[in-house]
């Protein structure tokens, strides 16, 4: 048995939560909105995933640019 719960429309605002705070925002962004508006919870999880995709084939192909991130950092230990 399943319970339905009435839909309310939510703000897209929501939007905001996982591109801004990344994989946690998603996360609370869907608990918030599950229930309520089942629909943007699952968009909201589907931004934030793409977002994170996005971020590491950035920091992949950017890393190795960058100069001066070399493994030892010019420290004596």
């Amino acid at each position: 048995m399943r319970i339905s719960y009435p839909e309310k429309t939510r703000s897209n605002a929501w939007f905001l939560l996982p591109i801004l705070v990344g994989m946690i925002g998603e996360i609370i962004a869907f608990f918030i909105l599950r229930k309520d508006d089942p629909r943007k919870a699952r968009n909201c999880l589907y931004v934030g995933i793409v977002f994170m995709i996005i971020g590491i084939i950035l920091e992949v192909l950017i890393a190795p640019v960058v100069p001066g991130l070399d493994s030892g950092f010019n420290v004596n230990i």
